[in-house]
């Protein structure tokens, strides 16, 4: 019998706690059973369902979204939950606490959260030290951010320095312009902001690979809320400039979804539930205007391994969860790894 049976009962004790607070404390917990060797106890092992994405093999197609884990201090601990891949942060060049306190609010009647949480994080360098730490075997990815005070303008000077810092010790990283939660951030999707930024990510790509003797790939993670398009306009973009993946997609602005429930009015980013079907409808536009030219990564209200099958029926290759974590426990992980697996 795994762990995972009794998270109904953890979540209740959870939910009474302040959200932030119960986050930490369930990495502290992951990373205690790590300590102990019982983490294995949670959810069993997981087969193998090898998948061969942006040339990098994923020992199963199931991952941790960004946001999860910040600054790398639990990847063995959501690693032995039978993660994939996962992807860390975001990550900036120089630590940033993010914005005030509360910040991140559950609305459980629609299985969603709001986070502004705004690239709150301990700086690339500590990530860095926690990369080099860890033990998982899986896929790693780290999704870079800017700080707060980096004008939009030198925006590509913290990606760049953030992906040089983290190449040594990553499989993939991830050029986040979607996040809510930085000022005008989401700016950096239009066509004559985004261009530059990607050619002067993919110069630096060439130029670390000759130095490192292997290739990290990038991908490009996007909003829900994109029209159709801006959308064909950033499918332009990464095949233009050969972009490896992208993540499709964010958390979204919208309350259409969650109008009049407690927190609703919350600002910050939605995710959750109510994600669903926005981020759908972004995969199979972008998955229409690639055509195949790169693969998608999909993200946005996976709550069952049914949800995780839509996102590949939509275009997707891989798929990511956080908030799912949250509202359904460790168990979700196996149910999308059973559901996605190969017959």
């Amino acid at each position: 019998m795994t762990l995972n049976l009794f998270y109904p009962l953890s979540r209740a004790a959870l939910f009474r706690m302040e959200a932030e607070a119960a986050h930490a404390l369930t990495m502290k917990g992951l990373n205690a059973m790590v300590a102990s060797g019982t983490a294995g106890l949670i959810n069993g092992a997981i087969p193998e369902d090898p998948r061969l994405v942006m040339g990098i093999r994923f020992p199963n197609p199931v991952g941790l979204a960004a946001g999860a884990d910040k600054n790398g201090e639990c990847i063995d601990g959501f690693g032995a939950l039978g993660f994939g891949f996962m992807e860390l942060g975001g990550v900036t060049p120089r630590p940033q606490p993010g914005n005030p306190k509360p910040r991140l609010f559950r609305l459980p009647q629609a299985r969603a959260i709001i986070n502004r949480l705004g690239f709150n994080n301990l700086g690339v360098d500590v990530l860095v030290e926690n990369l080099k730490r860890r033990s998982y075997k899986g896929v790693v990815g780290v999704n870079l951010g800017k700080n707060l005070d980096t004008p939009l303008e030198k925006a590509a000077d913290d990606y760049a320095i953030c992906y040089e810092k983290v190449y040594a010790h990553c499989d993939f990283a991830t050029v986040n312009i979607s996040s809510p939660n930085t000022k005008n951030l989401r700016q950096l999707q239009g066509e004559d902001e985004l261009g530059p930024i990607l050619a002067r990510i993919k110069a630096d790509q060439a130029r670390l690979a000759d130095a490192h003797g292997r290739l990290v790939p990038v991908a490009v993670k996007i909003a829900p809320d994109l029209s159709d398009e801006q959308i064909e306009a950033i499918a332009r973009l990464l095949v233009k400039h050969r972009i490896d993946a992208v993540i499709a997609t964010n958390t979204t602005i919208s309350r259409e979804a969650v109008a009049g429930l407690r927190n609703a009015q919350e600002t910050g980013g939605l995710s959750g539930e109510p994600v669903f079907e926005p981020s759908n409808r972004v995969i199979r536009q972008i998955a229409h205007h690639l055509d195949g030219a790169l693969p998608i990564i999909g993200v946005g209200g996976i709550m069952s391994g049914a949800d995780a099958r839509v996102k590949i029926e939509a275009g997707a290759s891989l798929v990511q969860f956080y908030t799912g974590l949250v509202y359904r426990g460790p168990g979700l992980v196996p149910e999308v790894a059973r559901a996605l697996r190969k017959a």
